[in-house]
């Protein structure tokens, strides 16, 4: 048995060599590689219906979505993360392995990640010059939360719920919020 260090440290450059080829995916925190927590059920179908639904709406225009397993560049050389679900339709995109100009990001919470992706990783989504929207979505109970980039640089949030119908300015694209949740129950839930 080999013991692994407790934080494995790399510069950006070997993490791009070395975490494509590990069985695990990996984020990068400013030299440091961090190891990605497994999901649920639910966790997978909300990201899998936010993808499809996505997909299916911008089949004719010059986006491109993707889903869990393409990393987005942050920040050269210091930052990749691994978002949910990630929407590009910007040209410049020239990299096979990551996204670099993100339009929307779509992170579906859990309770071992909801603080970092409220928190730090958005913090760091908003340097984006291309980002647009940032949606949170629910697994314990439905709900969306939706940060829009207003005309005055701040960041706006919208909330939806489950009868409702959210429209993403960043790609123009309409969704029920039910289709979100479609295949998946909520416990406890008097709606």
């Amino acid at each position: 048995m080999v013991a692994l260090p407790d934080r494995i440290t790399m510069t950006a450059a070997a993490y791009l060599d070395w975490e494509p080829i590990q069985p695990e995916r990996y984020e990068y925190w400013d030299g440091e590689v961090v190891a990605m927590t497994g999901t649920t059920r639910t966790h997978n179908r909300v990201s899998l219906n936010a993808s499809k639904l996505l997909d299916d709406a911008l089949v004719d225009r010059p986006c491109d979505v993707y889903i869990a397993d393409v990393k987005v560049q942050v920040e050269p050389g210091r930052k990749f993360f691994y978002p949910d679900v990630v929407v590009t339709c910007d040209q410049r995109e020239d990299d096979p392995n990551l996204v670099q100009f993100p339009c929307l990001i779509v992170e579906v919470l859990s309770p071992s990640t909801e603080a970092i992706d409220r928190g730090i990783k958005f913090a760091h989504y908003r340097k984006f010059t291309t980002l647009q929207e940032y949606v949170l979505v629910q697994v314990e109970q439905p709900g969306v939360e939706v940060f829009r980039l207003n005309d005055q640089g701040q960041w706006v949030l919208s909330e939806y719920g489950l009868t409702d119908r959210l429209h993403l300015d960043s790609v123009n694209v309409k969704l029920a919020i039910a289709d979100l949740y479609r295949q998946v129950s909520f416990v406890n839930s008097n709606l």
